[in-house]
């Protein structure tokens, strides 16, 4: 998988991000010097299959408060979802799910999938009546029976695409 440098990124928070050793990173990139990235760079993410060989993308709405599953480019379904609040802001950009874990427990619902930008990810909820608003902590929140629908549907490494 490869991931392109963002402002702000440095070698560590890529790392952070994607849930792999700084070590493991340097390792699978030693073309680079591990002081010097710049914004554009490929760098070389170990350990995920390519977005690319992955059928399935997911585009996240934060002004209409949706979640598309697309399958090869075709919408399969579309959710309700909420997201971030004021100050609490989900992150646009694109991104990948990098773990999936069942039965998190407490807001998270049932089922929570880490996106690749640390502490942010897709998952359900014990408030149902707050999907389609913005009071998150920026995750994306959605139904019980819909994260788990989900979650049975696209594997890790499935892009996840947010736009305002």
């Amino acid at each position: 998988m490869i991931h392109f440098v963002q402002l702000g990124e440095t070698l560590f928070s890529i790392s952070e991000d994607y849930r792999v050793s700084l070590n493991q990173l340097i390792t699978a990139n030693p073309q680079i010097d591990p002081d010097i990235i710049v914004v554009g760079q490929a760098i070389n993410i170990p350990g995920y299959p390519s977005p690319a060989t992955i059928p399935y993308s997911i585009n996240v709405s934060l002004s209409n408060r949706t979640l598309t599953l697309m399958l090869h480019d075709q919408i399969q379904k579309v959710y309700p979802v909420a997201v971030g609040r004021v100050l609490h802001e989900t992150p646009v950009g694109d991104f990948i799910i990098i773990n999936k874990a069942p039965n998190p427990g407490g807001p998270f619902g049932t089922m929570w999938m880490s996106l690749s930008k640390k502490h942010y990810g897709i998952h359900g909820t014990n408030d149902p009546e707050s999907i389609g608003h913005y009071v998150s902590r920026g995750c994306i929140r959605m139904f019980n029976q819909d994260v788990e629908e989900l979650a049975r549907t696209v594997p890790i490494g499935t892009a996840v695409f947010i736009r305002p």
